[in-house]
């Protein structure tokens, strides 16, 4: 837990010193979350917590990973438990609290597809778009109708490799939709944004966690027990 402190400690520093604004806000490294990760957050007087990924993929996208990525074993062992088991397909797609021994930690799943609970974030999507462009834009908009009829309030989660290509990081160029042209990729996003932000109110996570755990909205807070 000492060692989680220290990284976490240093990873604010570097965004501090990189925004001039301290995070509040955690994102686990491969959707990796812990009891002791928890206590760290909140000691440290974090509002939310973003690393849970509702899906029962994620053994089948730490073996894609394993199987891609050039690691030596001490590493494999590291992150053995990236990505999650397929119990994570049972957590709730909506925030929720976390509830521990020393307080209550806010947590905004990254969202899945309603019901079906596979992914449908950018990196997804854009995996898709290898194969078919109409058919990634096709799914991407059917995620957010579902959502929009289930009544899900979307976490979209970005990632830099979303707005780049094999061709700008060669030693990333086995992650999946990486071969695709850089214009074909941004033209994917430009379009999944769009779509987005015409069908939800877009809002920063911060802003997100604000509205959520605000007076009305607590008390519809489902409560989960860490650990």
């Amino acid at each position: 837990e000492a060692e989680v402190e220290a990284e976490i400690a240093r990873a604010e520093e570097a965004i501090e010193g990189a925004t001039g604004k301290r995070p509040h806000g955690f994102r686990g490294p491969g959707f990796s979350i812990s009891p002791a990760v928890l206590r760290v957050l909140l000691r440290r007087g974090y509002r939310y917590d973003c690393s849970t990924f509702p899906t029962f993929l994620g053994p089948l996208a730490r073996a894609y990973y394993f199987m891609t990525a050039t690691l030596p074993p001490e590493e494999r062992e590291r992150r053995k438990k990236l990505f999650g088991g397929w119990r994570e397909g049972l957590r709730p797609l909506d925030p929720y609290r976390w509830q521990l021994p020393e307080g209550e930690l806010l947590e905004i799943p990254v969202t899945t597809l309603p019901v079906l609970r596979v992914p449908i974030h950018l990196s997804y999507v854009l995996y898709l778009n290898v194969f078919s462009q109409g058919l990634a834009r096709a799914y991407f908009a059917a995620a957010l109708a579902t959502c929009r009829l289930l009544g899900t309030a979307p976490s979209l989660l970005l990632h830099p490799l979303d707005f780049l290509s094999g061709e700008d990081v060669d030693a990333l160029s086995f992650f999946p939709g990486m071969n695709l042209p850089v214009e074909r990729k941004l033209s994917c996003v430009r379009d999944c944004l769009d779509m987005f932000s015409r069908r939800f109110e877009v809002r920063c996570m911060e802003e997100h966690a604000a509205a959520v755990t605000g007076a009305t909205a607590r008390g519809r807070l489902g409560l989960v027990r860490a650990g």
